[in-house]
């Protein structure tokens, strides 16, 4: 009997994280460019259904909801491996330190200094990641030729950056007045599932 009651409850978790990688890929659709920045570096929200999964269940089902999400956009031929890749690290450097700073000390002041963190991490991390394996990828994948080590360093300074960093400044923003209104629901399901 404890087996079935195991057996379902991993089931409606499988079910919940497949819908909150579905509505993450909803919102990833919902973006816009920001000004003075290359137009496909773009904003979007879909990053907010992973936070709610490592709240609820745990930093990996976060990541989780983040791979569901590109696996389903590259599903439905949106985009091409390379970005798909980048996306889901950017989401995977962001969401993970939420993820682990709540479950460690839950409390607001954790969910700031996570999104405080999955900021600083993804922006350097996506410019790190993007000056020695991502722009050369899409260098080959474009049949663009070689990048110059200076084309790299431009896009990473005055792109890739600052869109990061602006780009967790604008979710964290969004999301933490959502998790104050939403925080006793979240701890229920929290007691739910646990």
């Amino acid at each position: 009997m404890q087996s079935n009651t195991m057996q379902s409850s991993k089931l409606v978790r499988l079910i919940i994280l497949s819908l909150l990688g579905a509505i993450s890929l909803v919102l990833f659709f919902v973006n816009f460019p920001l000004p003075m920045l290359p137009p496909y570096l773009k904003v979007d929200f879909s990053d907010v259904p992973a936070i709610m999964a490592t709240l609820i269940f745990s930093p990996i089902a976060g990541v989780i909801v983040v791979a569901i999400k590109n696996i389903l956009y590259l599903a439905i031929g949106g985009g091409e491996i390379v970005g798909v890749t980048a996306n889901f690290l950017a989401g995977c450097m962001f969401v993970l330190p939420v993820g682990i700073l709540y479950h460690k000390y839950k409390s607001v002041k954790s969910i700031v200094s996570g999104l405080v963190t999955g900021t600083v991490i993804m922006a350097v991390g996506m410019g790190i990641l993007n000056y020695f394996i991502i722009l050369p990828a899409y260098a080959l994948l474009m049949d663009w030729g070689e990048m110059t080590a200076q084309a790299k360093w431009w896009s990473v300074l005055a792109g890739i950056l600052p869109f990061n960093v602006i780009k967790g400044i604008v979710v964290g923003m969004l999301f933490i007045p959502l998790f104050i209104k939403m925080r006793r629901w979240i701890e229920q399901q929290q007691t739910k599932f646990a």
